[in-house]
């Protein structure tokens, strides 16, 4: 508080406790702002440690209301340890998972380590973050845990099978990784970690093949997944078109829509315990012939039959299709059904080997001068620029680059990549669950199905703006990739071929966020060569640990079954990134190769990028891999607005936030594919545009964003047009 010497805590919190008195009726929103309001009443909210003054004021709140409901005295910050496990257990809101696994001496000891001091570390936003979705509380809603108590459940939880020996001291370097804020958990790892309900991983996608018992098995499914707070893509490329033949009569499918619109009441019916609704993206193939009506499917203009508002797309593209676009070139739509009855085989299940030659170009010329097959014929660009028109109206549909994600799959020995998930990070083997009988047995009906690869990913992020300045990589990652990798074997999955493939391939996503946040730090500007070698060399480091740390699991451990087979295995992993034969890099590569040769990876996907928006918020630094919006802004929460200031600004940061609308996208994508290169999997990565850009302009940011070998784009973000100067070039 030394930079407000005229704020008054002791006199703001004697008002906050007079008011509790005289008011009891104000809600805990209520009740902060008018805190706040006495707090600020002598402080300009432009001073960035503002911040810290508004959370230090609200942590008081939730200590006094813990301290109220769980019956310790207010003199201690925090109560008993394991009273507050054996009181939420007692409740049912924590699984009685910790009780069984802990001694209590054990716990007493893990109780002793929680630092109070920690939660000086949250902005006002951050914890506001943190209490309002992720803290326990009893099912009145009232405060029982508080924010470290809830980082040392999370550690306890993902560490809680492994063995006695260990055990503790591993919890105690989870805790030190969460509670200094170098990481953050996924969402529902935050949300749900100790707790009697919900699940641990993030990402989902399924694959629905071209029969009805599919789509509506696939929708039971997406739904049960949804109620638990998983996000889910959907690749819907093998459903025939709309006028394809069913059972040999023609004309009479109605295409994908119907079932978009199915996915769409999915979302909006199974909500997730009524936080928020669930959250489906749907991918399409650029050459489906129902791709036009894909495309307008979110547009808020046309016949509302065929409108999904409440889903996201995404749009599955070929290097062909990139290269017609350019030559400005035909481009052929077909009926993925009448393509299997007549070609024998699935045009989806190919992709070009090598940049510029494959067996998807071969099996599309085929179909393409087959006289058999019908097709339609459209000019490249012009779907491009129906894309477009939507991209700029909605932001979607999001641009997966299906031959690029396939040539880097580490794991093609054992299937193929259709599409990503809801935020476009994640990329990994995919197929369909089929029913193969259904027979009564003894009065019961027995059911048995060909499970697919229903993909699932456990995410965790690094903070770049607090970890890296703190040189605590090393030390970090290994703690982290052990604690998603018991993410797997935690995680009880409502849908059991996606607990099987959990298993088959032990997939995790490590990501980071916080990288303008980092760049303003080394004051390193955004639009410049040094910030995409400071990138390449960076995440090469990060790749390197990770891989190293997935190594050290599978020594421990034991390899994943996917694992025999794959580029780890053979070494082509390392031979294509060209890590062996670098000369310029200071990390010992070839002795990882061998290593994870001779013992296995525990991990065959291990980095993801996420969009990090709620748990950067928490963690005090800007989101994944984007640029800020702008230095000030106020965050809007349902019954309250919160000010929100770039993190470390001062005088001399404030040059290298430039915000998104003013940086040369051209600059992003650059850094993005110098990143790209040393991620096994996708990344979460947004263009930001004027709202005035031309077309020409935004078709060059997605050619060069597809040339340099990007396998994802996320949104396309448009400013309104009251963002006219950008402070950071201003004088």
């Amino acid at each position: 508080m030394s930079n407000f010497p005229h704020l008054d805590i002791a006199r703001v919190v004697t008002y906050g406790e007079t008011l509790l008195q005289q008011k009891p009726w104000l809600s805990d929103e209520e009740w902060v702002h008018q805190l706040l309001l006495e707090a600020l009443a002598n402080l300009d909210e432009s001073e960035p440690d503002w911040t810290y003054v508004a959370s230090t004021l609200y942590l008081d709140i939730l200590y006094s209301k813990s301290a109220q409901h769980r019956e310790y005295s207010r003199q201690d910050k925090y109560g008993s340890f394991d009273h507050l496990i054996d009181a939420l257990t007692k409740l049912g809101i924590y699984s009685p998972s910790l009780l069984e696994a802990y001694s209590k001496q054990e716990i007493v000891e893990l109780g002793k380590v929680i630092d109070p001091e920690k939660d000086l570390l949250f902005t006002y936003i951050g914890l506001r973050t943190l209490a309002d979705r992720y803290l326990a509380t009893d099912y009145n809603g009232s405060v029982y845990e508080l924010p470290q108590e809830r980082f040392m459940v999370i550690a306890m939880t993902l560490m809680q099978d492994e063995p006695e020996d260990k055990r503790v001291d591993l919890v105690k370097e989870a805790y030190w990784a969460l509670s200094n804020l170098y990481m953050t958990v996924a969402t529902p790892t935050l949300a749900n970690a100790g707790k009697s309900y919900g699940q641990l991983s993030s990402c989902f996608i399924d694959t629905v093949d071209d029969s009805l018992q599919s789509i509506f098995d696939s929708n039971t499914d997406i739904a049960n997944l949804s109620k638990n707070g998983g996000g889910i893509g959907v690749y819907l490329g093998k459903i025939r078109s709309r006028g394809s033949a069913i059972k040999g009569f023609s004309g009479a499918s109605s295409g994908v829509l119907p079932w978009m619109k199915q996915l769409n009441n999915t979302a909006v019916s199974v909500d997730q315990l009524g936080q928020r609704k669930g959250a489906i993206c749907v991918y399409l193939d650029i050459w489906h012939q129902d791709i036009f009506s894909f495309l307008d499917a979110k547009l808020n203009n046309g016949d509302e039959r065929y409108r999904t508002h409440d889903l996201f797309t995404g749009i599955c593209l070929p290097d062909l299709f990139m290269e017609k676009v350019e030559a400005r070139e035909s481009w052929y739509l077909f009926d993925p059904h009448q393509v299997r009855k007549v070609m024998g085989y699935s045009l989806e299940d190919y992709y070009d080997e090598i940049k510029g030659d494959g067996t998807f170009r071969d099996k599309y010329l085929e179909c393409v001068n087959h006289p058999d097959l019908n097709k339609q014929e459209v000019p490249a660009i012009d779907i491009i620029k129906r894309v477009l028109k939507s991209q700029l109206e909605t932001g979607g549909p999001f641009m997966f680059y299906r031959d690029e994600v396939n040539r880097q799959n580490p794991n093609s020995h054992l299937g193929m990549i259709y599409s990503s998930n809801l935020c476009t990070e994640i990329t990994q083997n995919q197929s369909a669950t089929v029913m193969t009988e259904q027979v009564t047995k003894d009065g019961k009906i027995l059911i048995e199905k060909q499970p697919g690869d229903f993909v699932v990913c456990n995410l965790s992020s690094i903070n770049l703006g607090k970890a890296v300045p703190s040189e605590v990589l090393e030390r970090l990652i290994p703690i982290q990739v052990r604690m998603l990798d018991n993410v797997i074997d935690l995680n009880t999955i409502p849908v059991l071929q996606a607990q099987l493939t959990n298993q088959k391939y032990r997939a995790i996503g490590l990501g980071t966020f916080g990288w303008h946040h980092l760049l303003a730090q080394k004051q390193i500007k955004w639009e410049s060569n040094n910030a995409v070698d400071y990138a390449d060399r960076l995440y090469e480091k990060i790749a390197f640990l990770t891989i190293h740390a997935s190594m050290d699991l599978a020594k421990e451990k034991g390899a994943c079954f996917a694992y025999q087979g794959s580029d780890w295995e053979t070494g082509k992993y390392f031979d294509n990134k060209g890590y062996t034969n670098n000369s310029q890099s200071p990390l010992p590569w070839n002795r990882l190769k061998q290593d994870v040769q001779q013992f296995g990876i525990r991990n065959s996907y291990l980095m993801a990028v996420a969009p990090n928006s709620s748990t950067s918020l928490i963690a005090g630094s800007t989101a994944s891999i984007d640029p800020i919006f702008q230095k000030f802004y106020a965050e809007e929460k349902k019954d309250y607005k919160i000010p929100v200031t770039a993190p470390d600004l001062n005088a001399e940061t404030t040059w290298y936030y430039k915000s998104a609308y003013f940086i040369d996208q051209h600059w992003s994508i650059k850094q993005n594919a110098a990143r790209q290169k040393h991620i096994d999997q996708g990344i979460s990565f947004n263009l930001y545009v004027s709202n005035t850009v031309q077309a020409k302009e935004l078709l060059s940011m997605h050619v060069q964003a597809w040339k340099q070998g990007l396998k994802t784009t996320y949104y396309l973000r448009s400013t309104s047009s009251d963002l006219l100067e950008c402070e950071s070039c201003s004088s």
